[in-house]
Order: C-alpha cells, then sequence, then structure tokens
C-alpha cells in the first residue's frame, strides 16, 4: 500500500523548456555541444558544492562577451509557467492527510530564486509538503541512489510504500532499484493531478 508520494519539481509541477533552453544556451555562447568541464560544474552547482558566485564567475571567464544578467538569464530560461490546477490538486492531497508528501528536486539556488520571485504561491506550494528536499541544500542530486536512500532513511519510510513521481527515466530506474514504485511522467501527454487515474492499480 502506498502511504508516502515523492515528486520531482521540473515538469511536474512547474513546466521546463529543457530543449529550448539547451538550444538558446549553445546559441547564446556560440558553441555546438557543452564541453565536460562546464557539464561538471553545471552538475557541482546544482549539487550546491560550489557557490552562485562562483558558477557566475566560472561562466564568465569562459564565455567573457556576456553579461552577468545575460548569464542568469540564459540559465533559468529553461523555467516555464506554473499552473495553478496543479496546486490546488496538491493542496487537496494535503488536506486529505492520506500521504506523506515529499518534494525532491534537482534544484540549485538560482532557479529557486527565480521560482520564489516568478511564482506567487511558492510558499503555498512548499507549505503542502511534509519534507522538502533540494539538490543544492543536501548535496545530493538523482539519479544517483544516496539521495534516495537519504531520503528513505531521514522519513523512516520503507520503499515498497513510496511512489516517487519523475519526468527523468534515470531517476526512475534508480528509485525501481531500490524498490520504490515509479511513475515517470511524461510531461508532453500527462499532468500530475490526473495521478490516481493514471496509477489507479497502486491504490
Amino acid at each position: 500500500m502506498i502511504k508516502t508520494l515523492i515528486f520531482d519539481f521540473g515538469n511536474v509541477f512547474i513546466n521546463l523548456d529543457i530543449e529550448g533552453a539547451s538550444n538558446y544556451a549553445l546559441e547564446s555562447f556560440k558553441i555546438n555541444s557543452l564541453s565536460e568541464e562546464i557539464i561538471a560544474f553545471n552538475s557541482f552547482y546544482e549539487q550546491g558544492l560550489i557557490s552562485t558566485e562562483e558558477f557566475i564567475e566560472f561562466y564568465s571567464e569562459n564565455f567573457p562577451n556576456l553579461t552577468t544578467e545575460e548569464l542568469v538569464y540564459i540559465w533559468n530560461y529553461i523555467l516555464k509557467d506554473f499552473p495553478k490546477h496543479r496546486l490546488e490538486f496538491l493542496k487537496k492531497l494535503k488536506s486529505e492527510k492520506k500521504f506523506k508528501l515529499i518534494l525532491l528536486s534537482n534544484t540549485n539556488e538560482l532557479h529557486i530564486n527565480w521560482i520564489k520571485e516568478h511564482v506567487p504561491f511558492f510558499t503555498e506550494f512548499k507549505n503542502c509538503f511534509d519534507a522538502f528536499y533540494l539538490s543544492h541544500e543536501i548535496n545530493l542530486r538523482k539519479p544517483n541512489a544516496d539521495i534516495f536512500e537519504f531520503v528513505l532513511n531521514e522519513n523512516k519510510l520503507a520503499a515498497s510504500e513510496c511512489l516517487f513521481i519523475d519526468d527523468n527515466l534515470e531517476n526512475c530506474k534508480t528509485a525501481t532499484k531500490l524498490g520504490i514504485h515509479i511513475w515517470n511522467i511524461q510531461p508532453e501527454t500527462q499532468d500530475v493531478s490526473n495521478l490516481f487515474e493514471t496509477k489507479s492499480s497502486l491504490f
């Protein structure tokens, strides 16, 4: 029986433009692909292993023709709208008190600051959760197994009683290996508010 729902943030609650953001970054940087060094730095930043200042400095050194404001805009380009009906779905879940609600997201400081500024109901959203984990705050990131183990241990959860909802297949594969039920949500055709219709066999 499912007792805990573990939600990703991007493309589950807030919409992302992953492909558009990637294309915009490459176009702005005038490169064909991201170097291994850039990918590694992005990962370090997402895990909170380097500060926002160090992150911006790294990009400024690599792309001196771009201002700090332009670099931040490029980085946040991926973030789009947060449909209000998803908040209402979450608030209803909270009010029913049938499940423990956890957010588990690969989110960095610049992104969460943008969300706080542009999503007027962010505090209301965050308050719906029993636990709210952002990768840069806990120095762990998906799809590594240790972040899932951290959540299970911190909240004394049985993996078999958890459902993890994420748009990223690799993240879902790790969760499955640990015995966690998953919904690899497809943001183009599925919506988290239809959880109980889509995954009715689990409830």
